[in-house]
């Protein structure tokens, strides 16, 4: 996938969950404020790979996945409303520089199914690395937001890789 146009994003299916749980343990030393639990993360992942309950998004070949978006269909705890909630956006680092706008593409998959679903989407940018610059583009494709994300006593990218518990 070298050209801008070869970038799109598919719906992951069940025989790219051993690559989605790669991505995960990159996120997970990137951006995470705990230890990865793979067997807990498989456990989310798997209903949404059969879409039951979401849809995961990805960019790139089995095997060799070039970034992803989990969207899980959740309720907030006063409601029985449902919404689309952004559980990661993510692109391997080694595309982030690369033609396609592969972190733009996903976002505008999550506004389609959005408005295939006919729910809100609930996305936002809780990470200490490039936070600017994420926010900037989530607000090309939003609008302004509607809220901020603070921590107190963690960082995110905390996780090492030893942490990962199976």
């Amino acid at each position: 996938m070298n050209k801008a146009s070869d970038v799109y994003v598919r719906t992951a299916e069940p025989d790219d969950e051993d690559s989605l749980i790669k991505l995960a343990h990159i996120v997970g030393i990137e951006n995470g404020l705990f230890a990865m639990n793979e067997e807990k993360v498989r456990n989310i992942l798997r209903p949404l790979l059969y879409l039951s309950g979401g849809i995961i998004g990805v960019i790139g070949r089995k095997n060799e996945l070039e970034g992803a978006i989990v969207l899980r269909i959740s309720q907030n705890w006063y409601s029985d409303a449902s919404f689309l909630e952004e559980m990661c956006v993510f692109v391997h680092p080694d595309y982030r520089a690369a033609k396609g706008g592969r972190a733009r593409k996903l976002v505008e998959f999550a506004k389609k199914v959005s408005e295939k679903l006919e729910m809100p989407l609930m996305i936002g940018v809780l990470s200490n690395s490039r936070t600017d610059a994420k926010t900037r583009l989530y607000e090309r494709q939003f609008g302004s937001p509607a809220g901020a994300f603070f921590l107190y006593g963690a960082r995110t990218g905390m996780m090492q890789p030893q942490d990962v518990v199976n």
